[in-house]
C-alpha cells in the first residue's frame, strides 16, 4: 500500500525538478552573478528561512564556506545562515517576538554590498519579509527563493527565483537543486577573477 504513494510523490517531484532549467535557469544564473560580485568586493551572503527553509539556509551556507565538491578544494566563500544562533533566536523572540529574528541580524551583521537569500515557500513568511525589508534599507541585494505563488516577499527583492510548484516539499527540493547549481556557478565566477 505504501508503494503507490511513494511512487506518486517521487514522480511528481521529479517532474517539477525537470522543469527547473527552463523555468529558473536564467534567474539562477543572475543570482550567481549577483552573489559572485558581492563576494569579489568583500561582501558576504546571508541566508534565512523557516522550518525546512531554515535547514536549506544552513545547508547552502555550509556549501559556500566549505566547498560544494570536496575533490576540488577552494578558498571559503563568506556566507552565514541566520537560522543557526539558537541563543540569539530564543532570547530575541522571547523578549520581542519571533517576527524580527532575521531582520535584527541583517541590521546588525549586514552591510551595503552584501546579499541576503530570503527563502520562503509561500513568499509570505513574516520574519523573512521583514529581513528582506531590513536588507533593502541597508542597500543589501535581496534574492528571494519562493514557489509559484506571488507573496509579499516579491515586493522587496532584487531578484525572485520561483520554483515551479505550489507544493511545499517540491518547492524545497527545487530550492536545494537551485542552491547547488548557484553555488557551483559562484565557485567558477569567483575563481575566474582570482586567476
Amino acid at each position: 500500500m505504501t508503494q503507490p504513494i511513494i511512487s506518486q510523490i517521487m514522480l511528481r517531484g521529479a517532474a517539477v525538478v525537470s522543469q527547473l532549467e527552463q523555468s529558473c535557469g536564467k534567474d539562477a544564473q543572475q543570482a550567481a552573478q549577483l552573489i559572485a560580485r558581492s563576494l569579489k568586493a568583500g561582501g558576504k551572503v546571508m541566508f534565512c528561512g523557516n522550518g525546512g527553509s531554515a535547514g536549506d539556509s544552513q545547508h547552502l551556507a555550509a556549501e559556500f564556506v566549505a566547498t560544494l565538491d570536496h575533490t576540488k578544494p577552494r578558498p571559503g566563500l563568506a556566507a552565514i545562515a541566520l537560522t543557526t544562533d539558537s541563543s540569539f533566536i530564543t532570547a530575541y523572540s522571547n523578549d520581542f517576538g519571533f517576527e524580527g529574528i532575521f531582520a535584527r541580524q541583517v541590521d546588525t551583521l549586514g552591510k551595503a554590498g552584501d546579499v541576503l537569500v530570503a527563502i520562503s515557500t509561500s513568499g509570505n513568511s513574516k520574519n523573512v519579509v521583514l529581513a528582506a525589508q531590513a536588507a533593502v534599507a541597508k542597500d543589501i541585494t535581496v534574492i528571494g527563493m519562493t514557489g509559484n505563488k506571488q507573496g509579499a516577499l516579491h515586493d522587496c527583492c532584487d531578484l525572485v527565483i520561483s520554483a515551479p510548484s505550489d507544493i511545499t516539499m517540491h518547492i524545497q527540493e527545487c530550492h536545494i537543486a537551485l542552491g547547488h547549481a548557484i553555488t557551483a556557478a559562484v565557485e567558477i565566477l569567483v575563481s575566474e577573477t582570482q586567476e
